[in-house]
């Protein structure tokens, strides 16, 4: 079978910093995870120090994180494949068609959990993924490689109608930073909808909980600032695979193609820095006092409240705008027949649910105290990402939806944060 020769849409504007963009961020994004990690491991924990806490490559390798790895990636897939849950379909192609995506993701993590307490009932030491994280990470990244040059290769037999437009531009170092195929499968297997929420998500917490057990080692108990850590993110995890239909509509699986920028974030970025909060704090204790923990816990509370009302809202509103949850809300019409909410939360501020993310993302950094600035890489990384995203989606939204757009924006003129920004 030929590859399909696809005529490339060169006059896409280039997102990213465009094809220089495309060339240095597949090497400094993996340097970047592995200096992170490295600078959290060390007694000084300072992003400044010179010369940086550079481990010896010895300590990049080792076989077990290899058979960890894949074995990880195998089981994750083993549970994408159990045929348990409900099998719901995804947006409307431009061809028409619609996929259909099994919604098994919290069938997953509930396994995955099963199968942890049986470790720690075994007596396994789940507390050497801390010595084992540098390889750990050095796999995964190695694992986002050879997917994305898969990916790569395998987009050129993909018919016309299956290619994301942002990522068919002709220019191989950034189509294949992109993606250039939009939903690339393997029968009913989705690579990219798999990727997204199973063997990074889950094996944040999982990396999380090793953090704690690697703490009970040490000290002979968990603290209180790892056990808020721990509690946050294991709710954020399990909320995003409790409403995992939800991601459906997401501009990941709708807008970008999978290549590396995706492939990378998803299997090494999220699991080995989203939870660099629980490996700081084996290293550097923080004592907390109840008053403290209890302003901690009501501000993730009031993030994960905003998030989680403002993002149903929306799925509700996008699956079935007649539903008597959202039919009372007013509303915007758009040439394409769509309408766009202005009240509610998304008559609020344009991304409430944003607003929300960032509350927690400070939740979660804020039992590692004040003395270092690493414990809070992901809140200022999230902040940048965030409002980069925002970016994003007015660009997009104001080319779909033109003058209705911009009746939209007078109508709701904050972004994410209410008479800020």
């Amino acid at each position: 079978m030929k590859p399909n020769k696809h005529k490339a849409t060169r006059s896409a504007e280039k997102e990213f910093g465009g094809a220089l963009g495309a060339t240095c961020i597949p090497v400094f994004l993996p340097l970047t995870v592995l200096y992170l990690l490295s600078v959290c491991r060390s007694p000084a924990a300072s992003v400044l120090q010179w010369p940086p806490p550079l481990p010896p490559p010895a300590q990049l390798w080792d076989p077990l994180a290899t058979v960890l790895v894949v074995g990880w990636i195998t089981l994750q897939s083993f549970l994408y494949l159990l045929p348990i849950g409900k099998v719901s379909e995804g947006l409307r192609w431009i061809h028409g068609s619609r996929l259909k995506y099994a919604i098994n993701g919290f069938h997953a993590l509930s396994i995955t959990a099963v199968l942890l307490l049986v470790c720690l009932w075994l007596g396994m030491p789940l507390g050497y993924l801390f010595e084992v994280i540098l390889p750990l990470a050095v796999c995964a990244i190695g694992v986002s490689y050879l997917l994305s040059m898969y990916l790569y290769i395998r987009s050129f037999w993909a018919p016309q109608h299956a290619l994301s437009l942002g990522g068919n531009t002709g220019n191989p170092l950034y189509d294949f930073f992109m993606g250039r195929e939009l939903n690339p499968r393997i029968g009913d297997f989705d690579l990219k909808y798999f990727c997204e929420l199973r063997p990074g998500l889950i094996g944040w917490v999982v990396i999380n909980l090793g953090m704690l057990m690697k703490e009970v080692e040490l000290r002979g108990s968990p603290s209180l600032a790892m056990q808020l850590v721990n509690g946050f993110q294991l709710l954020y995890v399990t909320d995003a695979l409790w409403n995992e239909e939800a991601v459906l509509t997401t501009m990941d699986i709708v807008h970008d193609g999978f290549g590396f920028m995706l492939a990378f974030g998803d299997l090494a970025w999220v699991p080995f820095t989203y939870g660099l909060q629980a490996m700081f704090l084996v290293v550097h204790p923080q004592s907390l006092s109840t008053l403290g923990a209890a302003g901690i816990i009501l501000l993730n509370g009031i993030g994960y409240y905003i998030f989680r009302k403002s993002n149903s809202q929306k799925n509700q509103f996008r699956r079935d705008p007649t539903h008597k949850s959202v039919a009372h809300l007013e509303t915007i019409a758009t040439a394409t027949g769509k309408r766009l909410l202005v009240s509610g939360w998304w008559g609020f501020v344009r991304h409430p649910n944003y607003l929300g993310d960032l509350l927690m993302a400070l939740a979660w950094s804020l039992p590692c105290g004040m003395s270092h600035i690493l414990p809070y890489f992901y809140v200022i990384y999230f902040t940048i990402l965030l409002i980069h995203r925002e970016a994003r989606d007015e660009k997009h939204c104001r080319a779909k939806y033109g003058l209705a757009w911009d009746t939209y924006c007078r109508r709701v003129p904050y972004r994410i944060l209410p008479y800020i920004y």
